[in-house]
């Protein structure tokens, strides 16, 4: 239970900038959790560790999201649907890479996504995306009825998510707004994609995990329970607070300062 205050503050943090700003707080735990990995197990086992525990805990954070958003008939479930039989199977794929890749590439390649997150957040403004409709989620593209095409998209996003440890926001909402829906039900909708991501992933590493013999005590396959339990017990918390204050705080420029912060993680990530 070495650190556990610091998974409490990672937990309080992270929660409170998802619930303030939307974005996925796999952003924030899977670098801090690796600096703080660092100090108490291999560096074999950081990334997968750091990655595996992240996704865990989304499994919990996003079932309050989703809920939210539904309340608010938000999420398109069609949509969802069409994008689940992929994700499922590409975040199985994800884990099961993970489990291969040297953990310094894992750092790598976090750090190289953290800095393309870092530039959206700088250089994309709502001006640039459909929100002039929130009744409906405007008028999808003919591709969007697809099962092949939505599935090898599922599987591109359930892939790279579990590989990163991310709830898929980052890769799910640009798509969907490529695809005009609007703003609103492509922010729900992301959401909603992100459970069975998480779950998949969290599932795929236990399995990978579970024979490997320099794992931590109180580990479930890559899945540090100390970690998960201290970042459950604050960001439950604190993400819904955060989501209280979206509109008294100047979000815009938040999510600038988050960028930046992300620059400052993703670097340590590549220098240290």
């Amino acid at each position: 239970m070495e650190y556990f205050w610091a998974y409490l503050l990672l937990g309080a943090f992270s929660g409170f900038i998802a619930g303030l700003l939307g974005v996925g707080g796999g952003l924030l735990i899977v670098p801090v959790l690796a600096s703080l990995f660092s100090y108490v197990m291999p560096e074999s086992l950081i990334m997968q560790m750091a990655i595996s525990t992240s996704l865990m805990s989304i499994v919990f954070t996003s079932l309050s999201s989703i809920y939210a958003h539904h309340r608010q008939q938000k999420i398109v479930w069609a949509l969802v649907q069409k994008l689940s039989f992929g994700i499922l199977i590409g975040a199985i794929l994800g884990a099961g890479l993970a489990n291969t890749v040297p953990s310094h590439y894992l750092r790598y390649l976090f750090a190289v996504f953290e800095l393309f997150v870092a530039w959206q957040l700088l250089f994309t403004t709502k001006s640039q995306y459909n929100t002039t409709d929130t009744s409906s989620p405007a008028l999808p593209r003919p591709f969007l009825e697809k099962i092949g095409f939505m599935t090898l998209v599922g599987s591109f996003i359930g892939f790279l998510s579990s590989l990163l440890g991310i709830g898929g926001g980052t890769l799910t909402t640009p798509f969907l707004l490529h695809c005009r829906i609007t703003l609103n039900h492509a922010i729900a909708t992301s959401a909603a994609v992100g459970l069975p991501i998480a779950i998949a992933g969290s599932l795929g590493f236990i399995m990978v995990g579970w024979s490997h013999q320099n794992l931590p005590e109180l580990s479930l396959g890559y899945i540090y329970l100390p970690a998960l339990l201290g970042i459950l017990l604050t960001s439950i918390l604190f993400a819904p607070l955060g989501a209280q204050l979206t509109h008294r705080l100047p979000t815009q420029l938040l999510k600038k300062i988050f960028a930046i912060l992300l620059i400052l993680l993703a670097t340590k990530l590549l220098l240290f």
